[in-house]
């Protein structure tokens, strides 16, 4: 497990200007479930307790974004959180990342809810989280 987290960590760090170092990781993926989904490209890593999945972080390095990744990551980890018995699928987003959001609105999702000034920036700014939701296919009546 040390080593996935310090490739995951890694990851985090090409994708992110505030990343999760490897003790992070190496935590919540010791907790009951959480999984991950993995590629090359980027990662997913989530947590399905009772019928209700969240995607913790979700990572895809920079240069393999716009090539599907992300888009197979999603699926990939909606399809085995189903599997795990969610019916529903639940992510934070900030308010301003729109390539984010644009893949989520691909993949399905809506907007649930809003966390008002959320994120805080490295220049102090904050920004809304936004909370949404995608219903698993076939889980729902």
């Amino acid at each position: 497990m040390i080593e996935t987290a310090a490739r995951l960590a890694a990851l985090h760090a090409e994708a992110f200007d505030a990343p999760w170092d490897a003790a992070a990781f190496e935590s919540l993926m010791g907790q009951g479930g959480v999984h991950l989904v993995e590629t090359p490209g980027g990662f997913i890593l989530m947590r399905t307790v009772a019928d209700e999945a969240e995607i913790l972080t979700f990572a895809v390095r920079p240069a393999a974004r716009r090539c599907g990744v992300g888009a197979d990551l999603v699926a990939r980890g909606a399809a085995e959180a189903a599997a795990r018995g969610a019916t529903r699928l639940f992510l934070e987003v900030a308010d301003d990342n729109e390539a984010a959001r644009a893949l989520y609105a691909r993949a399905g999702f809506e907007e649930a809810g809003r966390r008002p000034r959320y994120y805080a920036r490295a220049d102090g700014s904050r920004r809304d989280a936004l909370l949404l939701a995608l219903n698993l296919p076939g889980r729902l009546p």
